[in-house]
């Protein structure tokens, strides 16, 4: 089905610290324990070359030397010409090559790297414990999506794929690695659980993708992400996709990609071209009317807030004023996340709030509208939560309000993301405000949402302390 990658050469120095950037001439910093932001971490680096050169890109799935079964599931979907990105790259990916590939968030990134995963996966079996593919993500959002969206896909060549994230029962996740399972997709931390427990081996993994590997250098996975690509087999194959490729992850690329073909599919920065940007000036007494008359609108909105407390109380008031706003941060717990998003998809909830988190990883068809709250720390944050809207095709509107000590940063934000927005200035009820957002006055009728069913509270994998009460 495809060629066999071949023995690696050796790869760069190596280097054994956390830090993004660490190992590199002049950097003689030993291990820290702390996550760091490089000054650097805006500035693209220049991605290695490649000695061989790339297959040329396909205009139909047919062309792909894909199983029938995928080829079949494709179909159904309604899917025969691939997206730029999976053009790009499906060709070298099948062909065994590392590849380096970067494009915009809804791009088709996933079934860039899972067709041809699954394609190596056809007709093989795993033993106990040991998967045969691996695609590390971020965050759990972005890991269940990546389950979510290659199931039918895995199913179709009848490879098994588990979910390994934290915030889930650590025991049953480790029962699935034990009866055996192809493709895992994991956040690093909880993989190196596993693995350290013994539950997990990674010498048989063939295929391994990096998926959004510039945030999971971001959010401090550097040590965890280099542990685990140390235990997998240097001659497989390597592939790693991300919205945005920065410094944060040379250190990555060049220590454990071979002569990667590299495929650029959009400018590195820059917005969807479906997408409109809006820079919305308030002030301080106006933010949250103007916020609650935006949530009212009749149609569903993504906001950001930089803070969990921020977004409780957002989310306290909006249902106060007769939105159905639900919260999703870092403090809810998996199964409530999982929960909220799927109300957020049906229609149930309105006005989804939430912390970075919410950044990377959600799809929900049809979303329009994303309002930035609080401006984002930064560039990629901004491209990231925009991301949510206006995907595959689809057009959207980002929105950001901005108080008066905030312009001066948010102008050269915008600047290095290369993005010319709309700058006005609006209150609650201003014409434009309801023109781009659809906003509206609130009802004032408090609004209530289905009751959480209650959580067994446990620890996972861990025996019950003390002494069980009789049965009565």
């Amino acid at each position: 089905m495809r060629a066999p990658s071949g023995s690696r050469k050796g790869h760069s120095r190596e280097t054994h610290s956390g830090r993004p950037g660490a190992g590199r001439p002049g950097n003689r910093r030993g291990p820290s324990s702390r996550p760091s932001r490089p000054a650097s971490s805006h500035q693209e680096f220049a991605p290695p070359v490649s000695t061989t050169p790339g297959l040329p890109p396909v205009s139909s799935f047919s062309e792909l030397d894909l199983p029938e079964r995928l080829l079949e599931v494709l179909q159904r979907q309604g899917l025969t010409s691939p997206s730029a990105i999976q053009a790009e790259t499906l060709p070298n990916s099948l062909a065994g090559r590392d590849v380096l590939g970067r494009s915009q968030t809804g791009s088709g990134k996933t079934l860039a790297f899972g067709l041809p995963l699954l394609t190596r996966l056809e007709g093989r079996t795993a033993q106990p414990g040991s998967p045969l593919a691996l695609v590390l993500a971020p965050t759990r959002e972005l890991a269940q999506q990546v389950t979510e969206a290659l199931t039918p896909y895995a199913r179709s060549v009848r490879a098994r794929v588990t979910t390994v994230v934290g915030g889930m029962s650590l025991s049953r996740q480790a029962q699935s690695l034990r009866r055996g399972t192809e493709l895992v997709v994991a956040t690093p931390g909880r993989l190196r659980d596993l693995v350290e427990r013994g539950d997990c081996r990674l010498d048989q993994v063939g295929t391994t993708v990096l998926d959004e590997a510039d945030q999971m250098t971001d959010m401090g996975f550097m040590p965890q992400v280099t542990a685990i690509l140390q235990q997998i087999p240097s001659d497989g194959q390597r592939m790693l996709f991300s919205a945005t490729l920065d410094r944060n992850v040379d250190t990555l690329v060049r220590r454990f990609l071979h002569d990667p073909v590299v495929h650029s599919v959009d400018p590195s920065e820059g917005a969807v071209s479906t997408m409109e940007h809006h820079i919305f000036h308030v002030t301080p007494a106006e933010k949250r009317d103007t916020v609650t008359h935006i949530a009212a609108r009749d149609g569903q909105v993504l906001m950001f807030l930089d803070t969990k407390r921020a977004v409780d109380s957002m989310a306290k008031h909006l249902l106060a004023n007769g939105v159905r706003a639900a919260i999703l941060h870092g403090g809810r717990s998996q199964p409530q996340r999982t929960r909220t998003l799927q109300q957020f998809k049906d229609g149930t909830v309105t006005a989804l709030i939430a912390t970075n988190v919410a950044a990377r990883g959600i799809h929900v068809d049809g979303l329009d509208l994303v309002v930035n709250i609080d401006p984002p720390a930064d560039h990629k944050d901004y491209l990231h939560r925009g991301g949510r809207t206006a995907r595959a095709g689809a057009s959207g509107n980002v929105v950001t309000l901005v108080l008066p000590h905030e312009r001066r940063g948010m102008v050269r934000m915008m600047d290095h993301a290369r993005i010319d927005a709309h700058t006005v200035r609006v209150s609650a009820e201003d014409p434009e405000l309801a023109r781009v957002t659809g906003a509206r006055t609130p009802t004032g009728i408090p609004a209530t949402l289905p009751a959480e069913p209650r959580e067994r509270t446990r620890s996972f994998g861990a025996p019950t302390r003390g002494r069980r009460r009789p049965r009565r």
